[in-house]
């Protein structure tokens, strides 16, 4: 089993504040006797009585390695393989990758970062760690 990263609650207790109803803590998919997949968290939330539910997968990253552009190749290349197991498994999933509002201050702004999320469709969820709060959902 796999680790938990260390903002892991914190973002499960942002998403819960915002109404989302944790349904996977993960969310595991096997795709083959070699290659299963955990995806930290699943989630819905009702948008009307008369909508089908939003469903989303979080992959919660906290960049507290010494290199954060290292850390970043990590976490796209893992985004993206996450990104194919949801196309194959769970299609109407929309992936998220969670990361701090320090980071993302200090990491995710720079043009070539930019440019890279947006070349991969990356999804970002951003979260203020002290107050366990989502400050921004950046598609």
């Amino acid at each position: 089993m796999s680790a938990k990263d260390v903002f892991h609650n914190t973002v499960k207790i942002a998403l819960e504040k915002e109404n989302w109803q944790i349904t996977h803590d993960p969310l595991s998919f096997e795709l083959t006797e070699k290659v299963k997949v955990r995806i930290d968290l699943g989630a819905e939330k009702l948008i009307t009585a008369e909508k089908d539910n939003q469903k989303i997968a979080v992959e919660v990253k906290s960049f507290i390695g010494l290199s954060a552009i290292s850390e970043f190749h990590l976490a796209i290349g893992q985004f993206l393989n996450y990104k194919v197991v949801l196309t194959q498994k769970d299609p109407q999933r929309i992936l998220y990758l969670a990361i701090s509002q320090d980071i993302y201050e200090e990491f995710f702004l720079d043009s070539f970062i930019q440019t890279v999320l947006k070349t991969y469709e990356i999804k970002l969820l951003v979260f203020d760690v002290k107050r366990e709060e989502i400050l921004l959902w950046k598609s």
